[in-house]
């Protein structure tokens, strides 16, 4: 599985036009199931208002469950720019519902597309990506003279060390993104002159690596 981009969090945003309220709330949902399940918080948080229109996308590129709803807005005008936006974010397993309280001026059917994509674009800023990685994690033992090198090669390939004991040589647990391990075993088999063969514990294709912060008012 290829990495892609997710939110790291959930994240909401409000805006006006003309006189209605729009609430954006995002998040993340690795299946149809969670997006549902967002939806319906959300549906439940804003039991009172006109309008919570849905959309998500769950998995990535060819493989993507894409889905939207109007939510008794006119049909096109509300999850279908929703959707375009998300599509157009680079992002994978997210769902957003759009709220709308109705301020009593319609906004016509060109209105109401830019309105609900605008919603989505804003709450998108101010949403925090993580990647969705494949990563390895993996356990050897060097001996003293060889341990920070080894430590320096876990790094060069991106790796991560999560635990290291100190006994008759250094036994060290180390997490890498799938891609990079192979190339990251064949330098360890080099720099041992071949007595050093990482033994994999586990795979894991759904780890969640934060990559920027929160925007904020003041950049």
């Amino acid at each position: 599985m290829a990495s892609y981009l997710v939110p790291a969090r959930e994240a909401r945003v409000e805006m006006r036009v003309v006189n209605s309220r729009f609430v954006a709330t995002v998040a993340p949902a690795f299946t149809v199931e969670a997006a549902r399940a967002f939806i319906e918080r959300i549906k439940d948080e804003f039991a009172d208002a006109s309008h919570n229109v849905s959309a998500y996308l769950i998995g990535h590129g060819s493989t993507v469950i894409a889905h939207a709803t109007d939510d008794g807005e006119p049909s096109g005008t509300a999850g279908r720019p929703a959707l375009a936006v998300l599509r157009g974010s680079g992002l994978g397993d997210v769902v957003v519902v759009v709220t709308r309280y109705f301020g009593g001026t319609k906004l016509g059917t060109g209105g109401l597309v830019r309105a609900y994509g605008d919603a989505v674009r804003e709450v998108l800023d101010a949403l925090p990506r993580a990647m969705r990685v494949p990563t390895v994690v993996v356990r050897f033992s060097v001996p003293y003279g060889l341990y920070e090198r080894a430590r320096y090669l876990v790094a060069e390939h991106q790796g991560e060390v999560e635990e290291e004991a100190f006994g008759v040589e250094v036994q060290v647990t180390a997490r890498f993104p799938d891609a990079r391990f192979a190339v990251f075993a064949d330098a360890l088999q080099e720099l041992s002159s071949g007595a050093v063969q990482p033994e994999v514990l586990m795979r894991d294709e759904d780890t969640i690596v934060p990559v920027d912060a929160p925007r904020t008012e003041d950049g």
